[in-house]
């Protein structure tokens, strides 16, 4: 199939009625990873108002705190990518160590830390003033995702290959413990405590439907939950069955857990406090004739700030479903690009985008 092709930097802003104004403003960013584009969605309209191309095999996706700027780590050039929020063209592509994976940012915002998808393993800290690698962390293992507590003190690594666990202090930029476990580490979510301080880290793992659970303060895994029984048998490739689970997400209230099943072409609920199941989301399927259902192969979740929709990205139905959280329900499929995966939400707090326009209006 061909794909359109975009210059580097080059935005395309859908004509759509502009937002109304109000006090925080978000969007929900997917990366296309077998595309050159990224689909920025509305939630209030769950629409796309906002294409970003230029941008071959984009994976991880991260933002400034003050909404300004959007990371994307690129794979295709072993760069991080900058872009401005607003306009949506390139600032810089910053030289990365070697091929990257996920990426995340310090709560103040100063450092953007990406994993090293290539032995022996690293985590490179880029600068985010002169937007400049300033250093690499040896790992125990390339790394395949990255993400910084709600405390702001350390990033937590996940190895597949090593199957490692590696935490690293943010304020030292050294590793402090790790955890080896039986399967490679996949997705992970955190739950904070007091102060933002990671309590329990819910791992999902290489051939594993479903998560274990770890406990930051005791460095040792406490718990193994395994997802449900698929209800009906859908259709994936191969390849699926290496991470039949593959998203994974605590809501903002810090009362549930969400978490996808590629087989079960579901996404399941959890309590946080006990881990009970709360619920079940059914997602849409690909039809063909004469074939059964195909799944939609989700992977990654996000949150809208308030908590009220969920937003899973269909690797293999080039959209996004949007669930809301309070009925368990799916309320729109959104068209985005080829092989969607990463997807985050962008905040932007007294802030709102004039959608037709590309432009971020201050509020008074």
């Amino acid at each position: 199939m061909k794909r359109n092709r975009w210059l580097p930097g080059v935005c395309l802003v859908l004509g759509l009625t502009p937002l109304s104004t109000h006090a925080d403003t978000s969007r929900i960013y997917v990366t296309n990873s077998a595309g050159d584009n990224i689909h920025v969605i509305d939630p209030q309209a769950n629409k796309v108002v906002q294409v970003i191309g230029g941008v071959e095999a984009a994976h991880g996706i991260a933002f400034a705190p003050d909404g300004a700027r959007v990371y994307v780590s690129n794979e295709s050039t072993s760069t991080l990518d900058v872009f401005d929020a607003a306009s949506g063209k390139l600032i810089k592509k910053v030289a990365l160590s070697d091929h990257p994976n996920n990426i995340a940012v310090t709560l103040d915002g100063s450092r953007i830390v990406v994993g090293i998808a290539r032995d022996p393993g690293a985590l490179d800290v880029v600068d985010a003033k002169t937007l400049k690698r300033r250093k690499s962390v040896p790992v125990n293992g390339r790394l395949h995702n990255v993400y910084v507590t709600g405390d702001g003190k350390y990033v937590v690594t996940g190895s597949i290959y090593s199957k490692t666990i590696t935490v690293i202090d943010l304020a030292t930029e050294a590793p402090v413990w790790e955890l080896a476990l039986d399967r490679g580490i996949r997705p992970m979510a955190i739950e904070a405590g007091p102060g933002g301080a990671a309590r329990r880290l819910f791992v999902q793992l290489s051939g594993f439907n479903g998560f274990a659970v770890v406990d930051f303060a005791q460095r040792k895994e406490v718990a193994r939950i395994e997802l449900p029984h698929a209800r009906a048998e859908f259709e994936t490739d191969a390849g699926r069955a290496t991470a039949p689970s593959h998203g994974i997400g605590v809501a903002p209230d810090g009362k549930t857990l969400w978490v996808t099943s590629i087989p079960n072409n579901a996404v399941y609920v959890y309590s946080l406090d006990d881990l009970r199941l709360r619920g079940e989301v059914a997602l849409p399927t690909l039809k063909l004739a004469g074939r059964p259902p195909i799944s939609a192969a989700a992977n990654w979740v996000t949150f809208t700030p308030d908590g009220t929709t969920l937003y899973v990205s269909n690797s293999a139905l080039r959209s996004v479903s949007a669930i809301d959280t309070a009925t368990m329900k799916v309320i729109a499929e959104i068209p985005v690009g080829e092989v969607p995966k990463r997807i985050n939400t962008l905040a932007i707090p007294g802030a709102a985008i004039n959608a037709s326009q590309g432009r971020r209006l201050s509020l008074h």
